[in-house]
């Protein structure tokens, strides 16, 4: 994944999945940054499945993340 806010500086990412994208927080050191990615990106046949593969590619990458839900 390229064009990601470096982790040492936004250390944690709130991830929440909308109708037709995803919307990701990253945050820490206070400061934060938001991104939208459409789902149609990220494979949006199975809208779920994209999530929680971005939320372990995030993982990976170093950042410490969460998943949003809507309610919240």
């Amino acid at each position: 994944m390229s064009g990601l806010p470096h982790v040492g500086r936004f250390p944690e990412a709130a991830v929440k999945r909308m109708e037709e994208q995803i919307e990701i927080h990253f945050g820490g050191l206070n400061d934060e940054q938001v991104m939208n990615v459409p789902l149609k990106y990220l494979d949006g046949e199975d809208a779920e499945a994209s999530e929680l593969r971005l939320l372990a590619q995030l993982r990976q990458i170093g950042y410490k993340v969460r998943q949003v839900r809507r309610e919240e």
